[in-house]
């Protein structure tokens, strides 16, 4: 029996969310991930300027603050769904708008040069992990992926709501995380390669904001109503 409780359980989760919805916030976390942001341009920062090591705590602080705000949306998802559905409308468009605002940024002439990134004195791995804390808690971009975006991919037709939140959340964490793991351990070589080869860069931003833009079209056009389970 417990054998067959498990296995209830674990159908409850995977039908929980929409598999369309977990590509479309992959899709979305990816993006961002990819384009410059507050926590892109410190772990790079402090990759370059302390090390490895430094990069990979201060990537610790970040992860805790994705999980701050997963938590206070995971707890708060359900009234959402509850209000008018002017306030969703809002709340969709102003997602869908600052999603092109970041693909305008990473097309527009003269953006910041996050491999360029300005010198750092060493820091104790306490306040490694408190700044990358505090970097991501006080990142607007953040702040906007789980209040405006992360509720355009949760289905209330489907109910567990709260459930479909937390499991989208972790998606994104997981994404974030990889990729910012990975260019912080790299944050020197990649450097070096994109100062040697500006047009890489170029062509990096072009395909970042295209998608972002893309995304951006989507949740506008998606004419789907909040509904309450």
């Amino acid at each position: 029996m417990d054998h067959l409780d498990h296995l209830d359980h674990m159908d409850a989760l995977t039908s929980a969310v929409d598999g369309h919805a977990v590509l479309g916030i992959a899709a979305v976390a990816l993006g961002m991930v990819l384009s410059p942001g507050p926590n892109m341009i410190y772990l790079v920062s402090r990759s370059i300027a302390q090390g490895r090591r430094a990069g990979l705590i201060s990537l610790l602080g970040v992860a805790t603050g994705f999980l701050v705000y997963l938590v206070a949306v995971t707890a708060g998802v359900a009234a959402v769904f509850s209000v008018v559905p002017a306030l969703y409308t809002a709340i969709k468009l102003a997602g869908a708008g600052y999603l092109l605002w970041l693909a305008w940024k990473a097309v527009k002439p003269g953006g910041t040069a996050v491999f360029a990134p300005q010198e750092l004195p060493p820091d104790p791995p306490r306040r490694l992990f408190a700044m990358g804390f505090l970097t991501c808690l006080l990142n607007p971009k953040i702040a906007i992926m789980y209040i405006s975006l992360l509720p355009q991919f949760v289905a209330p037709e489907r109910g567990h709501a709260a459930l479909q939140s937390l499991l989208l959340g972790l998606t994104q964490i997981a994404i974030a995380i990889t990729v910012n793991g990975l260019i912080a351990m790299s944050a020197g070589s990649i450097a070096a390669f994109l100062n040697r080869r500006p047009a890489w860069l170029r062509i990096q931003r072009y395909v970042m904001g295209t998608v972002l833009a893309g995304l951006a079209v989507h949740i506008a056009a998606d004419r789907a109503t909040a509904v309450v389970a």
